[in-house]
């Protein structure tokens, strides 16, 4: 009988070897972080959650604060926005995305010369940031400054020809998108990408412009066009007149 019972289990541990043996190894199961879960809700713009677990987490970490502030400024809550880049600021004040950040909360309340002081400040730190770049573009944009504009546009270009066309919200750095005369806008936008030779980008925000009511066909006629004259495309363009949206 013992003899029978020890057959048996040896038969068992030799057939539970020999499972084990064919069986992959246990993958470890990667942690996700605080910080990776928060933007997680960023990506499926979950702003509150993000918000929330941002902070908790955050303690003295400028990165973490500074990305709360961007779960709020997401959700349209400036004042708390504001202070919570200041907060990432209280632990490092030269934190040049946070500066930035801080700087899109005085764009949105109007207040474009604080925007403006806040980017340069930002670029002294982060001179090769094609967003803030864009921002300061924006800012002068505001401002009516369209020359300044060009120049800053066109440098944020320079350092990223995607820069224009980029859309996120899982980062540490916003980026201002919204002017008031739209028309204006998007025939500075076309000028500059006239002058840097991106022919289809230039009709892109031409016809955008031509779109939205912009009336001053005359600088179409700026050494700026020259070139984009000589297209066919632009002769269409021309051509037909754009419905007014």
């Amino acid at each position: 009988m013992k003899t029978i019972l020890s057959l048996v289990i040896g038969t068992a541990l030799a057939s539970a070897q020999l499972k084990t043996a064919h069986q992959p190894p246990a993958v470890p199961q990667a942690k996700v972080t605080p910080e990776q879960l928060g933007d997680i809700y960023m990506a499926r713009k979950m702003f509150r959650a993000a918000a929330d677990t941002y902070r908790e987490n955050a303690g003295n970490s400028p990165v973490l604060w500074n990305k709360v502030g961007i779960a709020y400024h997401q959700m349209g809550d400036l004042n708390g926005a504001k202070k919570s880049y200041e907060h990432a600021l209280h632990f490092n004040g030269k934190y040049a995305d946070a500066i930035n950040n801080l700087g899109t909360v005085y764009y949105a309340e109007k207040k474009f010369r604080g925007a403006i002081s806040r980017y340069r400040k930002a670029l002294t730190l982060a001179p090769n940031s094609a967003s803030i770049w864009s921002n300061l573009g924006t800012a002068y944009y505001a401002r009516g400054k369209f020359d300044e504009m060009t120049v800053a546009y066109s440098r944020a270009l320079q350092l990223d020809p995607d820069v224009f066309e980029n859309h996120g919200l899982v980062g540490t750095r916003m980026m201002d998108r919204s002017v008031a005369d739209r028309a204006r806008y998007h025939y500075e936008m076309a000028r500059m990408y006239a002058v840097s030779g991106k022919n289809e980008l230039a009709l892109q925000y031409l016809r955008k412009a031509l779109e939205e009511g912009f009336k001053e066909k005359e600088k179409l006629q700026a050494k700026e066009f020259s070139a984009l004259r000589e297209t066919k495309e632009f002769q269409d363009l021309m051509a037909t007149e754009p419905r007014v949206l």
